[in-house]
């Protein structure tokens, strides 16, 4: 069996064995021996995952920010500690600059998922929020909720 062959075997059983050994062999020089198909499929993957995984942080903030100005009366540690997180993973997560331009050309896109969870959860109507995204990149990563001393 080929030493790509058996890399290929690898790459199916075990990812993480993969990817010592596919590293091992980048280290080494020995480029010629690498799995460039799963490599390729694998780099796809992570690249995908990054980009769900924006969309999903810009998702929950968005939505936790609607529920925040729109429902007041109902502002809790929770919604407090969710924007917090989702904010600060986000700073760190965008500080590439690809990822950055992705969640900017995204931003509206991910508006409406938000707004429509917002909506559910808030149990207010859609119309009640703007139809537009009211915010830039930057002002969602440094929105920092005014709090009151009663939350729940």
């Amino acid at each position: 069996m080929t030493a790509s062959r058996s890399l290929a075997d690898l790459y199916l059983e075990d990812e993480t064995a993969w990817l010592e050994a596919m590293a091992e062999r980048i280290q080494v020089g020995a480029l010629t021996e690498l799995d460039y198909p799963h490599l390729q499929e694998y780099l796809t993957d992570m690249a995908n995952r990054d980009r769900r995984e924006v969309w999903s942080r810009l998702v929950i903030l968005m939505m936790h920010i609607l529920k925040w100005v729109y429902q007041p009366e109902k502002r809790s540690r929770s919604w407090l500690m969710s924007i917090t997180t989702q904010r600060q993973q986000l700073r760190r997560d965008l500080s590439q600059g690809v990822l950055r331009n992705h969640a900017e050309g995204i931003l509206h896109e991910v508006y409406i998922d938000a707004v429509e969870a917002a909506a559910i959860e808030t149990n207010l109507p859609h119309s009640v929020f703007p139809t537009q995204c009211a915010y830039t990149l930057e002002e969602l990563l440094a929105f920092v909720p005014e709090t009151q001393d009663n939350l729940d």
